[in-house]
């Protein structure tokens, strides 16, 4: 007999950081979706998916931001507020940040829209590869992002240790996500991706590889130094929890 859900919930995406990464995160929700659709035996139409909202504001540097001042009125604090509470007044129920490093505002929005949930990039990631039973994992990100301990602190909590490139992979991923795919040169971009991964994986062997910028997985896929490579996409992971929650029940953390 075929199950009957409840109606989807409204949800909704804060993009705009940069704009690839926020309407790539929209295709990955709607394959989220399908394939959510398809594991519980329920036809896939047009009328099955639930209402989502993407909000695509033009947002301040937020590894920039937290080097300065976090809270500065002309930075991304207000910027995110602004977008979250966009939604909120739209009805939605559950939000994605499309954009790792904007996690380091995550308990601020959560704090100040305790009716949302406010899913947590970092943490969603980490749950997987929890339960994939790694003990270790390669983390690509942005300054920013390890600035703030957002990978560490959530692998740390589910029992993994983060492996991070020294200053100058980091300083090689900046330049693969700002010259590289924020100017649209994804050969670039996969060029000094791949460049920081492969003596990582020289060095640390076969562990899971976290791509935690949204925009390393638009480029890293395509370098042949990440060929083999156990990729992770935590935007992925964040689209699945997304979708979840429309179609099922919300946490409110």
């Amino acid at each position: 007999m075929q199950q009957q859900l409840q109606p989807p919930r409204a949800v909704g995406i804060l993009g705009g950081m940069g704009p690839a990464a926020g309407a790539d995160f929209v295709r990955l929700f709607v394959q989220a979706c399908t394939a959510h659709l398809q594991q519980q035996g329920l036809p896939v139409h047009d009328q099955a998916y639930p209402e989502h909202w993407l909000v695509q504001l033009p947002m301040p540097d937020r590894s920039a931001a937290l080097r300065a001042d976090p809270q500065s009125p002309t930075g991304p604090a207000q910027h995110l507020l602004q977008g979250v509470g966009r939604m909120a007044a739209l009805g939605v129920r559950s939000v994605a940040l499309a954009c790792n490093t904007a996690h380091a505002w995550h308990g601020q929005l959560q704090a100040l829209f305790p009716q949302l949930h406010v899913l947590h990039i970092a943490r969603q990631a980490a749950l997987h590869l929890q339960a994939g039973g790694a003990q270790q994992a390669i983390v690509l990100a942005t300054q920013g992002t390890y600035d703030s301990g957002l990978y560490d602190a959530a692998l740390a909590e589910c029992g993994i240790t983060a492996l991070q490139p020294d200053a100058q992979g980091r300083a090689r991923l900046m330049q693969g996500i700002y010259d590289g795919v924020k100017q649209g040169d994804m050969d670039l971009a996969a060029r000094c991706f791949g460049e920081v991964l492969a003596p990582l994986l020289q060095r640390h062997g076969d562990v899971p590889v976290i791509m935690g910028c949204t925009e390393i997985p638009l480029a890293l896929p395509q370098s042949p130094l990440a060929r083999g490579a156990g990729l992770v996409d935590p935007a992925w992971i964040l689209a699945q929890a997304l979708a979840g929650d429309a179609y099922g029940p919300v946490a409110i953390q």
